[in-house]
């Protein structure tokens, strides 16, 4: 695999991860952000969101090194 390819597939493991953050994220979002007769709860967005898209694109760029380290070793 070239080094093109590698990358190709790391960006795109990095953005399918941070997709799958971003969905997890918004997953009842609406009724965490207005709780009944409260104030807009805002650790929703400068907390939860931030969190949610670093945990995805590290999940993502995780996925992916281990299957690069497999394809590593099936050519070997």
């Amino acid at each position: 695999m070239g080094q093109r390819t590698q990358a190709a597939g790391g960006c795109l493991a990095m953005a399918l991860g941070w997709g799958a953050g971003l969905t997890v994220w918004s997953v009842d979002v609406r009724s965490r952000l207005w709780r009944f007769e409260q104030a807009p709860d805002w650790s929703v967005l400068y907390a939860e969101l931030p969190l949610a898209l670093l945990g995805g694109t590290a999940a993502g760029l995780a996925l992916w090194a281990v299957f690069a380290r497999i394809r590593l070793r099936g050519s070997r």
